[in-house]
């Protein structure tokens, strides 16, 4: 087995090689956060299937490899590097990311971790890292600078506040924020979005997925997203597959009516996808699904609605961006799944992530009073020869 040490020969980096190894991989974190009060376990069943080549269709287009720290026979840390073909194609920008990181607060732990999949990620020609990338960027992107108190929704990360001091320590820095707000869902519409309304009101429909042609609707959803964020920091598109799985997915987590089109003269210009906070139905099952969490589970999703949501996807089409509809279209959809989520219980409404630089969106979301909670940074760093 290659193992690689640094200077404290307590320390030591292994790969991840086989299911052992992928396994104590996907369980490390239970060590790191297990006081942390925030933190909760993801689906283990779950967390294999996303790093599965079988499973995950972002393998398609990309490689990467993982390791563990280790300290004697103590698991301490790990990381992940990944190269995304699709990046490299679009940007040729040599860059390649690193992510999945986690460690205890020494900081020879992370500069040892941080080295290894550097030195990975330089020996294939990459000369720019970025991260934290829980794997690319249409998943988990950037690390938690603010916001620690309290958990994550479904699909954004989580860390401890010391994580930032030490990748710093190794030479990065700032690439980009994003934002992440909450939105009470019986907001009302302020009154210069009631007159952007009211004078398209004839040329917009708004309407729900239609599930008697899912496919059909899942694809049109990739090309508004896939168009509608073609010009943001760090796009790569959905590919079919992956726009597909994620259509399965969602085909059988949530209602019709969480997922909201905007049709404009007919053409469809804008979309939004709501989903119960899965994070807080999986509170308290550590992970396991069996013997008796599953039932757990349906039961939390079906009969009690969770009290929280999220919108991890939300599109208006390029030609709509700028102009006066372009508001109104964005503030629609919104309302739209606001009204399906607030009859259903829910009390908080997380839109992530939002570029920091997106003044549109952010004006949007404020006027309606969401409030900015939790801040995730992407980090980059050039390579010199290694």
């Amino acid at each position: 087995m290659n193992t690689i040490s640094n200077q404290s020969s307590s320390l030591r980096i292994t790969p991840v090689t086989g299911k052992t190894d992928l396994n104590q991989f996907i369980r490390l974190p239970e060590k790191i956060f297990k006081a942390d009060p925030a933190w909760v376990s993801p689906l283990l069943l779950e967390r294999r299937m996303h790093l599965s080549a079988k499973d995950n269709p972002y393998f398609q287009h990309a490689r990467w490899q993982a390791w563990i720290a280790w300290r004697g026979d103590q698991p301490v840390g790990r990381i992940s590097a990944q190269i995304d073909d699709l990046h490299l194609e679009r940007y040729d920008d040599a860059t390649g990311f690193f992510g999945m990181l986690d460690a205890e607060d020494q900081e020879e732990t992370f500069a040892a971790l941080i080295e290894t999949a550097e030195q990975w990620l330089y020996d294939q020609g990459i000369r720019r890292v970025r991260g934290p990338f829980n794997l690319s960027i249409n998943e988990e992107m950037g690390l938690l600078i603010d916001g620690f108190e309290t958990p994550p929704v479904f699909m954004m990360g989580h860390a401890l506040p010391y994580y930032r001091k030490h990748i710093e320590q190794c030479g990065y820095q700032k690439a980009v924020d994003t934002l992440a707000y909450i939105i009470a869902p019986n907001f009302d519409a302020p009154p210069i979005m009631q007159r952007l309304i009211s004078k398209s009101a004839h040329r917009v429909h708004v309407r729900p997925i239609n599930l008697k042609c899912f496919d059909e609707e899942i694809a049109l959803l990739r090309d508004i997203f896939n168009d509608a964020w073609e010009e943001n920091w760090g796009f790569v598109p959905f590919t079919t597959a992956e726009f597909h799985e994620l259509g399965q997915n969602l085909r059988y987590l949530i209602p019709a009516e969480l997922i909201q089109i905007a049709e404009v003269d007919g053409e469809a210009a804008a979309f939004i996808v709501a989903l119960p906070n899965i994070n807080e139905v999986i509170r308290g099952l550590n992970g396991r699904l069996l013997p008796f969490g599953w039932l757990k589970l349906l039961w939390r999703l079906k009969v009690r609605f969770p009290s929280t949501a999220r919108v991890p996807l939300m599109g208006v089409r390029r030609k709509f961006q700028n102009t006066r509809l372009g508001p109104g279209l964005a503030f629609l959809i919104i309302d739209a799944v606001r009204e399906q989520l607030h009859s259903r219980g829910a009390k908080q409404i997380e839109l992530s992530w939002i570029l920091e630089d997106n003044a549109g969106m952010r004006n949007i979301i404020e006027s309606i009073d969401g409030r900015g909670y939790k801040r995730y940074r992407v980090f980059e760093r050039q390579l010199d020869k290694l």
